[in-house]
């Protein structure tokens, strides 16, 4: 799996999906709990397991005060890639983004120092999806039905921003099978049956994350603060969102909380943060088309229970 791990006080394994740029590495690398590892892991009957023993981050704009873990990590047997010094000393500067905004860092495992060892979880009891919607259309935070989690996993979907590739000079819809594409060696339906079956025999939560814009798309809204972020999936991890209401998007059929501890009500439903109702709508059926274009590829191996979670459009 191309995922991070990490696991709770109580032993709950959480694992977060995600292509670059959509947080995987800075929201699992939590000091509440455990980091099983960043970027490769397997899941056997009984365990989860890291066997790749390293991370990789964007350091854009990294700060001790926003995310303590990853800059602590660089550090002697640290790798910085793309990165300027401030003239004349030694001292990285990771707010220039002369070269590229993908500025990365790679570094043992060890450099976070509540890395468990060895690198073993138990069954996740959660499961993250992490986009970064440039759109604004999808949720901060939505609950998948197992028919959800097989339709999502399939896609893959995130957006290509501004610095992320060159050339990239507007939003792009990208998906990638599984969140690895490049990896994998069988049918992607395969993987999300097989995930589906995971999904089913041990109750495991799955949660469809936006780390991306919200209040309009790329260039009119504004990116998800991630502390909001911190904050819905520390209510998912701890079952603060078991027993709360639930709203419905008629369009992906996502259902998201119409409220969570120590985030605004009001971002929850993202329809809601768009001043212009009707450009939302005509954002959202785009994307959804975009979805079902990509699954055409998928659609004759997959089985109806997956295909029945496809989001709903005319178009």
């Amino acid at each position: 799996m191309h995922c991070s791990a990490n696991i709770g006080e109580e032993g709950d394994t959480a694992i977060f999906f995600g292509l670059s740029g959509t947080g995987k590495t800075t929201l699992s690398a939590d000091p509440n709990r455990k980091l099983i590892g960043d970027d490769e892991h397997g899941w056997s009957d009984n365990k989860v397991f890291n066997f790749e023993g390293g991370c990789y981050a964007k350091c854009i704009d990294l700060t001790e005060e926003k995310e303590p873990q990853i800059f602590n990590a660089i550090k002697s047997g640290a790798l910085l890639e793309n990165i300027e010094f401030f003239e004349g000393t030694r001292e990285v500067d990771y707010s220039n983004t002369s070269k590229t905004e993908n500025t990365r860092v790679a570094y043992p495992i060890h450099h976070i120092e509540n890395a468990i060892e060895p690198s073993i979880g138990s069954t996740p009891k959660n499961i993250f999806f992490l986009t970064a919607d440039a759109f604004g259309v999808l949720p901060p935070i939505s609950k998948l039905s197992p028919a959800q989690a097989m339709y999502h996993f399939i896609s893959g979907y995130t957006a290509k921003v501004a610095g992320t590739e060159v050339g990239v000079t507007e939003p792009q819809t990208t998906f990638s099978a599984c969140f690895g594409k490049a990896f994998l060696p069988l049918h992607p339906t395969k993987y999300a049956e097989l995930l589906g079956e995971k999904l089913k025999n041990n109750d495991v939560r799955v949660w469809l994350v936006n780390t991306g814009w919200t209040g309009g798309s790329y260039g009119t809204g504004e990116r998800i603060k991630l502390k909001y972020t911190r904050s819905l999936i520390q209510a998912a991890l701890e079952g603060n969102l078991n027993y709360v209401e639930y709203s419905e998007d008629p369009i992906f059929g996502l259902r998201y909380p119409q409220t969570c501890p120590n985030v605004p009500s009001e971002i929850l439903d993202a329809r809601n943060t768009w001043e212009n109702k009707d450009a939302y709508d005509e954002k959202a059926i785009s994307l959804a088309v975009a979805f079902t274009k990509n699954f055409e590829q998928y659609s004759e191996f997959a089985n109806d229970e997956i295909l029945q979670a496809a989001p709903k459009t005319n178009r």
